[in-house]
């Protein structure tokens, strides 16, 4: 079942440019980072509960989605990071097929596996992880049963 709820307003500008030819095209083809394909993760916000659509890197396997908490290797993990470990029912938007999913954080030879997965999709998430001293978190959205 879709997420239902108010929207947050997108304040980054990028973003909100992103979404809006999203939303005026209906499909994440749309639009890329550098040229890469991107998928829109639907998570409720942790504090104000209100709907946020994030677009990322899409990464995917057979169904399942894994979505890297890099912020361009900051010190700090991004804002989305929190809203969907505090609420891991997502709503998952490729292309034009959207889904309903559920994230986990993944540790571990899993996380290995599909770390290596994210920097053959996106390289730029090998360099992002020399920028900082924390591990950059990595999550699995697996479809909802």
């Amino acid at each position: 079942m879709p997420l239902d709820g108010e929207y947050a307003e997108e304040k980054t500008g990028w973003v909100a440019d992103q979404l809006a030819k999203i939303d005026e095209t209906g499909t994440t083809e749309s639009v890329g980072i550098n040229g890469m394909k991107v998928a829109v993760f639907t998570m409720r916000g942790a504090k104000s509960g209100k709907l946020r659509r994030v677009p990322l890197m899409r990464v995917e396997k057979d169904g399942v989605y894994a979505v890297v908490a890099s912020k361009g290797g900051a010190p700090e993990n991004p804002a989305w990071y929190h809203n969907i470990t505090a609420n891991p029912e997502v709503e998952v938007l490729d292309g034009s097929a959207s889904h309903d999913g559920v994230a986990r954080e993944l540790d571990g030879a899993e996380r290995d596996e599909w770390w290596a997965l994210a920097v053959e999709t996106f390289p730029p998430y090998a360099e992002y992880q020399t920028k900082t001293s924390r591990q950059i978190p990595l999550l699995l959205v697996e479809p909802k049963n």
